[in-house]
């Protein structure tokens, strides 16, 4: 990936699919290779859709739960989701898992392993200095925007709706990224795989910063299943991450070295 002291021109694209919204912004690199790339890269996302949506019946995800196919028979990312999300559960103690009542539901990994992915490739486009991709509020930062400028990306206040808790900087990082689990966007949606009901906690959102959204994205959802006190204690024992966790009662809780990437 390039870099450059000059502001790059952007290459900026929105796409809907996974149910939510999916927003590239791809610095430097000679447009058109851009965005031949950003094409592959949204066919890629509506690809992940249509093989690992739990809502979908024809999905191989679905097939895969009603024994219809084997994970061998499914295309190869569906082994290495699976894989991800098994070295995400023994990483938690279980408290992240896509299984649930003995039904399988990738889908608290599928989207930031996606994001991540997509992101990844686009960098790999020459002259590229810095890829923005936020795939529903999630985001995975690659390189820089350019002109000395780090990455930056807010964290909405969930008790305060339009207000930030915070502003992320990617400065002095050449990746990064940063994943929100909470109930102020989607309600009681996370569950607790001990249960596999939604999970009863003190928090209302736990935002983890770390430098691959795969895995930051399951660490949020982890942490929020554990609670303000046990989920701090965790994330600070996980390296590169930081973490801000907000419980109902308005209290604001850090990892000790979120602080300096603040900014």
């Amino acid at each position: 990936m390039a870099d450059s002291a000059e502001a790059p021109a952007a290459v900026r694209h929105a796409e809907e699919t996974m149910g939510t919204v999916f927003s590239f912004d791809v610095r430097g690199g000679e447009p058109a290779a851009v965005r031949a790339a950003l094409d592959e890269a949204v066919a890629g996302l509506h690809r992940v859709d249509e093989v690992f949506s739990t809502y979908r019946e024809d999905s191989q995800i679905s097939r895969l739960q009603r024994g219809e196919l084997t994970v061998a028979e499914c295309d190869p990312e569906v082994a290495e989701v699976l894989e991800l999300a098994a070295e995400a559960e023994r990483r938690s103690d279980g408290w992240f898992s896509t299984s649930y009542r003995g039904r399988l539901d990738p889908t608290g990994i599928v989207k930031g392993w996606a994001v991540e992915r997509a992101a990844r490739r686009l960098a790999d486009v020459p002259g590229v200095c810095g890829v923005n991709l936020n795939g529903g509020g999630d985001v995975q930062l690659l390189g820089t925007p350019g002109g000395q400028r780090p990455w930056r990306v807010g964290v909405a206040d969930p008790l305060r709706p339009g207000g930030l808790a915070a502003v992320v900087s990617a400065a002095g990082v050449s990746e990064l990224s940063v994943a929100t689990s909470g109930t102020a966007e989607r309600g009681d949606h996370i569950v607790d795989p001990r249960t596999g009901r939604s999970a009863v906690t003190d928090l209302v959102s736990v935002t983890v910063v770390g430098p691959r959204l795969t895995f930051v994205d399951c660490w949020a959802t982890a942490a929020f299943a554990m609670g303000s006190r046990e989920g701090l204690a965790w994330l600070e024992s996980l390296p590169d991450v930081e973490a801000l966790l907000i419980t109902a009662g308005d209290e604001v809780r850090c990892t000790g070295g979120l602080a300096a990437r603040l900014g």
